[in-house]
């Protein structure tokens, strides 16, 4: 049995920790351990964090939380339709930053990558961004 869930909110700081909540609260029912809960909520933040700061400049924009819980698998999308990305494989290398005036790390992409099992992200130019994630529920 699939469950899924999809929300659309704004692009405002304050909504990543709702957005950590969220996820959260549609992990409960799978009973996750703290270290996988912990895991989930820190890539999501960190995809939200993104959309928020990069995506839609100095106006707010929509972000759409969309995941699923399919047997022991945890898929995750963070889809915001604002600038894009004109070069993902260069975004995601660590330390990489748009921003480095207002210190940004660049390890966004990364630490999504070490928290989760798959990450994929889809973007272009003026046709934003999909940050597609997956995560076993069962620790090896």
């Amino acid at each position: 049995m699939k469950n899924q869930m999809e929300l659309t909110f704004l692009s405002q700081p304050e909504n990543e920790a709702f957005a950590r909540m969220v996820i959260s609260a549609f992990l409960v029912r799978v009973n996750p351990t703290l270290s996988v809960v912990s895991e989930v909520r820190t890539a999501v933040s960190e995809a939200v964090t993104n959309a928020v700061v990069h995506a839609y400049d100095t106006r707010d924009g929509r972000i759409l939380l969309r995941a699923g819980i399919e047997g022991d698998v945890l898929t995750v999308e963070v889809e915001d339709f604002g600038r894009g990305i004109a070069n993902v494989e260069e975004a995601m290398q660590p330390f990489f930053t748009t921003q480095p005036d207002q210190e940004r790390t660049g390890m966004g992409f990364a630490l999504m990558q070490s928290f989760m099992d798959v990450l994929r992200v889809q973007s272009a130019p003026d046709c934003g961004t999909v940050v597609h994630m997956e995560k076993s529920l069962v620790e090896a």
